[in-house]
């Protein structure tokens, strides 16, 4: 039996770490219920829902990998049962891979990067739309995609393949903002830049950032913080005539 929450409900993807934990602290300090999809580590996933109910919200960790439809269909519907609404859906969860150039790069890498970090947004959005929008008899809500710095800049001789599959998610927001602007959800998309998280040790170089902080007009590296406060404003009623824009938090790069 579905129990509707006074509270709104948000839903972080990847939410276990970096980013998307950050944003689910900082969405409970402001008033909101926080469901989180992690993908392997369920004790890290845990840590995150203990520090958003003892902010004094609800919360709900999900494994779910965000590229299989049948997953994302679970993690929707385990949110419908627990909470009853989605207001706001943070398309966060994203993955990279070893720093390499093209010629090196192999199939199965690219095809699990680009499931995971545009079509799973794209899954994930589908069911939220079909709980949001008001053609469905939804309240309207917010979508916020996290792509990167990269898609601007391509990652030469990195990771060119990761860059490519943020770009398919900037083109997603451009589309699916204006698909949905009449139906009461807005959808935006951040692109942070080099940022303090554990993603770098997937590249192969945990200490990227402090390697490039140098080439940041600031001068330093961002923290997940900053990133998780432009995503909560995004998604605040402070930004309601805001919709398919793209907000950069990288320090000036």
């Amino acid at each position: 039996m579905n129990t509707v929450s006074d509270a709104p409900l948000m839903l972080i993807t990847g939410g276990s770490r970096g980013i998307g934990a950050a944003t689910a602290r900082l969405a409970a300090t402001q008033g909101y219920d926080v469901a989180i999809s992690f993908l392997s580590d369920e004790a890290a996933a845990q840590a995150v829902a203990a520090d958003v109910e003892a902010a004094g919200r609800r919360a709900l960790p999900v494994r779910a990998d965000s590229a299989d439809p049948a997953q994302v269909a679970d993690l929707f519907a385990a949110i419908d049962q627990v909470f009853g609404r989605i207001d706001v859906l943070v398309n966060n969860a994203a993955m990279l891979a070893r720093q390499s150039r093209l010629e090196d790069l192999a199939f199965e890498r690219m095809r699990r990067i680009f499931l995971v970090n545009a079509i799973g947004p794209i899954l994930c959005a589908q069911q939220a739309v079909k709980r949001m929008a008001y053609r469905h008899n939804g309240r309207g809500g917010a979508v916020i995609n996290i792509s990167s710095a990269s898609a601007r800049l391509g990652s030469p001789n990195e990771y060119v393949d990761y860059a490519a599959s943020k770009g398919a998610v900037e083109t997603f927001t451009i589309g699916f903002a204006k698909e949905v602007a009449r139906e009461g959800i807005r959808v935006n998309c951040i692109r942070p830049g080099h940022i303090y998280t554990d993603m770098h040790a997937s590249g192969g170089e945990p200490g990227r950032v402090d390697r490039v902080k140098d080439t940041i007009p600031m001068g330093r590296g961002g923290q997940p913080e900053e990133v998780a406060r432009a995503i909560l404003w995004l998604a605040s009623a402070e930004a309601s005539f805001i919709t398919g824009t793209f907000l950069d938090v990288t320090g000036g790069k």
